[in-house]
């Protein structure tokens, strides 16, 4: 491999031999805050806005309310909706047991996905 092209070089690489690389000029990324949320009743929404509000993504089960009672897990959604939109953020659902919810620097992919 020509060192040139890539690190402006002119020497190159022997076979097993290895180029060590300087990480000084890479970017300091801070991790993403990922919540996990069991959402078992309706005032369990105000932990998820909390989360929300806090800078963190939220996945959340909401499995348990909806067999518990739908119109209640309904107001729970519409509530959080309207937090995430409070917040320029996003949220969707996630098979029909789960949602994901975001804040303003991360959106949802929804095109439609291939197996990784």
């Amino acid at each position: 491999m020509a060192l040139d092209k890539i690190f402006g070089g002119k020497r190159e690489l022997d076979e097993g031999e290895f180029l060590e690389l300087d990480h000084a000029g890479a970017p300091n990324i801070d991790a993403i805050p990922i919540r996990i949320a069991q959402v078992n009743d309706y005032g369990d929404i105000d932990m998820v806005q909390r989360a929300l509000r806090e800078g963190n993504i939220v996945f959340a089960k909401i499995k348990t309310l909806k067999e518990k009672d739908m119109s209640e897990l309904k107001r729970a959604i519409e509530r959080l909706r309207k937090t995430v939109t409070a917040l320029n953020g996003d949220i969707a659902g996630v098979d029909e047991n789960y949602i994901i919810a975001t804040p303003s620097f991360a959106r949802v992919d929804r095109s439609q996905s291939q197996s990784l």
